[in-house]
Formats: structure tokens, sequence, C-alpha cells
């Protein structure tokens, strides 16, 4: 009997990443009161090794894949691409917080141990296949990044974002805790493959049941992904948060929500699809819609980037509403295009904004390209791979996202969508305008030279935008293959 609860070395294997993360998070803790003030990088750099390691450890695990700890998580293509894009994505917020912490005094190791812990967080949530531990991985990612939109507890706006993060989100997990209690009632079981043959398995399936279930989970899970109607966080959060926690907040987590999103409504809602997809259409066309037309009358660049955050949920949706193969292997390319797109643009903002965030006004970045053209051309490449131009990884996400609506009868979310990316383009191009138009800012007349972290955390995601609009191919077919075999 002993022998049942002695994990197997497979399911070490399989579960690897987030152990070592684990390990790595609390040694910073430890090593934090010891280390001295001149040397609190050095913690980040242990951080960044960790999370190199952990995503050495992903493809080891992916070479292994199945299941493991009693089938609560599963190890399979849909759960490694998702790893990739989370560790990436911590690895890029660790690059993009030295010169921060360092400016405004707060270069600490607990900071860093709280982004590898929410990581974690994250990574459990993508490879769950329970909905208990889905739970659980939602809320040790989100603890950690309460705390990191507080980090800077003398800054007023920090603090504010924090409690706002935290009271909305506690309040949206109970939500996503009662639809978790409903199947459980309707099912007998929380895990995801059990509940799908449950339901495909009974003769009068409890329908009335699911689809409230699935609409208390859409009011969690819409939370998290920043989806209308429950945005109204975003704006305020994201701009009072630390510029890279803002940043690393609107990728990792929300990568790992929409995963969540994708795994449990393709496998336990798909039979009672008919009845979720109409909140999910409404839901896609309010968030472009919203996020859209606010980000056109934003001033603040980070609340820019956040009704814009806002819209590209929203084109996420439209491809979850296609409820295809193609639907979900387009929502997993376009997840990882705007995960490197949105790190970079602001790594930028990081770069520019002064001691207190004091310059993170578009009018600040005035003759950015003239005073430090490598930068401006970066940003360049954000912005147009936000509004979606070819050669960059946004088009291709849009695009293979408006092929799966089309595909799947979504004729009018489709037009409605490209409609809302046109209204999108004013408001990215205005930014570079601003750059290569105007005459330059005091900000960037007087812009300190960019170190080597931060630019490693502008050049990789650049790199990568590049990668996927270019040779989109490679990562398409590996989330076309895996999404036909989440369906399963």
């Amino acid at each position: 009997m002993l022998d049942s609860f002695i994990p197997s070395w497979a399911e070490l294997l399989r579960f690897m990443p987030e152990i070592i993360l684990s390990l790595v998070g609390s040694l910073l803790v430890m090593l934090e009161p010891v280390t001295g003030p001149k040397s609190k990088s050095m913690l980040g750099h242990v951080a960044i090794a960790g999370l190199i390691v952990a995503l050495g450890a992903t493809f080891v695990a992916h070479a292994n894949p199945g299941a493991a700890f009693s089938s609560m998580i599963v190890v399979d293509g849909f759960a490694t691409f998702f790893r990739v894009i989370v560790f990436t994505v911590g690895i890029l917020t660790i690059f993009s917080s030295y010169q921060y912490l360092d400016r405004e005094g707060s270069n600490r190791g607990e900071y860093y141990a709280l982004i590898l812990f929410s990581v974690v967080g994250q990574s459990v949530m993508v490879v769950a296949n329970e909905l208990i531990m889905i739970f659980i991985g939602l809320e040790i990612s989100s603890i950690a990044t309460y705390v990191l939109a507080g980090f800077l507890r003398d800054d007023k706006r920090n603090n504010e974002s924090a409690i706002k993060y935290f009271l909305l989100g506690s309040f949206a997990t109970g939500f996503l805790l009662y639809g978790i209690a409903l199947i459980y009632g309707a099912t007998g079981t929380t895990d995801l493959g059990e509940v799908r043959q449950a339901v495909l398995q009974s003769a009068e399936p409890p329908v009335l049941l699911l689809s409230v279930a699935a609409g208390l989970m859409f009011i969690g899970l819409g939370f998290k992904v920043s989806g209308a109607p429950f945005q109204m966080w975003t704006p305020d959060v994201y701009q009072g948060a630390p510029t890279p926690v803002t940043a690393f907040m609107s990728a990792g987590p929300k990568a790992a929500a929409f995963a969540i999103f994708l795994r449990i409504f393709v496998t336990v809602f798909e039979s009672v699809g008919d009845r979720w997809e109409p909140l999910i259409w409404a839901s896609a066309l309010a968030s472009m819609t919203i996020g859209n037309f606010a980000a056109l009358q934003q001033k603040n660049f980070k609340r820019l980037l956040a009704y814009s955050s806002i819209a590209h949920a929203g084109y996420v949706l439209v491809a979850l509403t296609a409820r295809s193969e193609i639907g979900t292997a387009s929502a997993m390319f376009y997840l990882a295009a705007y995960a490197l797109m949105n790190m970079g643009a602001f790594a930028v903002i990081a770069h520019v904004a002064g001691k207190g965030e004091t310059t993170v006004d578009v009018s600040d970045f005035a003759g950015l390209g003239a005073k430090q053209p490598v930068t401006a051309a970066l940003l360049t490449i954000f912005m147009l791979s936000l509004i979606g131009v070819p050669l960059t990884g946004g088009f291709f996400g849009k695009f293979y996202i408006f092929k799966a609506a089309l595909e799947s009868k979504l004729l009018w979310l489709a037009i409605l969508g490209l409609l809302n990316s046109a209204v999108a383009a004013y408001y990215y191009l205005r930014v570079l305008v601003v750059m290569y138009m105007e005459e330059p800012s005091a900000r960037t007349e007087n812009l300190e030279p960019m170190p080597m972290s931060l630019q490693a955390a502008l050049w990789l995601p650049a790199a990568g935008v590049l990668f996927l609009g270019i040779f989109p191919s490679a990562v398409l077919e590996f989330a076309s293959a895996s999404a036909r075999l989440l369906g399963q």
C-alpha cells in the first residue's frame, strides 16, 4: 500500500521543472539576508539560471510524456508549449528588472523568489489535469503576483494596484471554486478526463448544471485573462504596478489562464458547447471593442497597453469561440507571439520611465528615434507586431485566429475583429509618430545608456517576434499537433 504513495522516477521527471524552481526560489529567500547590497543582482542571476535549467527539464519531460501523481498532472505537447512560454516570460522579466530595481533602490532577493514562485504556479496550471490542482496552481501564481504588484511598498500607486488586484482576484476565484463544486456535484469527480467521460457516457447528462458551472468558471477565468466584462481592474493595476511586473502580469499569468480556459472548455464543456459559445462570442467582441476604443483616449503608455491587453484577450477568445483544432492551435500561437511583443514593449517603458515612473506618457517618448535609434527600432517591431503587420508574429497570430473563426462560420465575429484591428492601428502608429516625427522630450534628451541585461530583454523577444513572423510553420505545426491530442 505504501508503494502507491511513492512517486516513480518517471513521475518526478515529469514534475521536475516545478521542483527545480521551487528549490531555487527557496534558496533565494535563504540567501537574501546574507547577501550584501551590492550583490543583490547575483540573486537575479541565480533565478535566471534556475529558469534556464527548468526550461531544459521541460524538454526532457516532453521526451517522456504521460500522466503523473494519480493523473493530477499530465505532460503533453500542450503543457510543454505553455511551460516554455511562462519560463521564457520569467527570464525576460528578470532581465528587464535589474536596472529598474536599482533605480528604485529595491533590488532584493525576495523579488526574484516571488517571480519564480509565480512561474511555478503558472506551470502547475498548464500541466494540471485535475480541477483542484488547477486551483492550487492558480492560487500559487496569484498570491505571488499580488505581492509583486505592490513590491515598492513606499509607492502609493503600487499599494493601490496590489489591493485592487488582490480584492478583485479573490472575488473572481470564488466563482471559479463554485463552478468546480458544481462539476463535482454533477459528476462525482474533478479529474478532467473522468468528468468528460462521465458526461459523454451519461444517458441524461446534467446539461443545466454543467452550463451553470461553465458560466461560473468563465467569470473566474475571464478575470484572469482580462476579458470583458471582467476587465475593470486591468488599467489601474497595470499602471500602478512596477513596469517589469506589469510586463510579467500581461504575459505569463494570462498565458497560463488561457491554457486552463482551453483545456477545460475543450474537454469538460465540449458537450455543452452550444450553450457557452454565445457567452464567449459576446465577451470576445466586447473585449476587442472596449479595449481598442478606450486605448484611443490614453496618454499614459502603460494604460494604453493595458487596454490593448484587453483587446488582445478578445482576439484569443475569438479562437476559443471557434471550438476547433485550428482555433486552439491559433490561440496557442497567438499567445506565444503576444507574450514576446508585450514583454519587449514594456521593457522599453521600463528603460524610459524615470525614477518613480514619472515619464511614462506617450509624449515622453518623443524623439527616441533620434536619441536611441536601436531602442526605437526594437519598439517599432513590437508595435507593428501588435498591429499585425506582415513578417511579424502578430500578423500570423491574427491571420490564423480569423481563419479559424471563418472555418467555424463565425463570419460576423471575424469581420468585427478585423475592424477592431484597424482601429487599433491608430494608437500603435501614434507611438511611432511621436518617436520619429517629434522633437526629443526632456526625458529622451537625458536618457541613460541601456545596460546589457535590458538589451537582452529587448533583443530576445524581437528575434522571437520576427522568427514567428518569418517561420511560423515550425511553431504552428507543434501547436496543431498538441491541439489535436488535447481534443481526444
